[in-house]
């Protein structure tokens, strides 16, 4: 892509792949994790919902075929966030929801996207 920096790249481990390089699998578990954290992240701003931290232990489940292909069977993103004061963790759960339906690149893909968020209050509001 143009202007932008290279990103090197490998084959996945089991494809004589590096373990240190992202692959194209990586590529787009990272794709769905990142398009919902922002889209997720952009409502709770709308919302008033002060985001403290946000980190995602996403995974995907692979079936291959005996040609030496394969595909998704499906995506669990695991975003595990910390909110701002207390009283907003319904709606802060609810928006995970809303960010799923509203991410381009869950809406694309032809696999279920599933997300097990876990949502926190902080009685410290500053975020400090």
């Amino acid at each position: 892509m143009a202007g932008k920096p290279d990103l090197v790249g490998t084959a996945d481990p089991a494809f004589r792949g590096e373990r240190d390089r992202y692959n194209p699998e990586d590529l787009l578990i990272v794709s769905l994790s990142s398009c919902h954290m922002l889209t997720y992240l952009a409502l709770c701003a709308r919302n008033g919902i002060s985001v403290l931290s946000y980190a995602d232990d996403a995974s995907g489940v692979m079936k291959t075929s005996p040609d030496g292909g394969g595909r998704f069977e499906s995506v669990t993103l695991r975003p595990k966030v910390e909110i701002a004061g207390e009283g907003k963790k319904a709606l802060a759960m609810d928006l995970h929801e809303k960010a799923h339906s509203l991410c381009f690149i869950a809406s694309s893909v032809n696999f279920p996207v599933h997300h097990a968020a876990v949502v926190s209050e902080s009685a410290d509001s500053s975020g400090s």
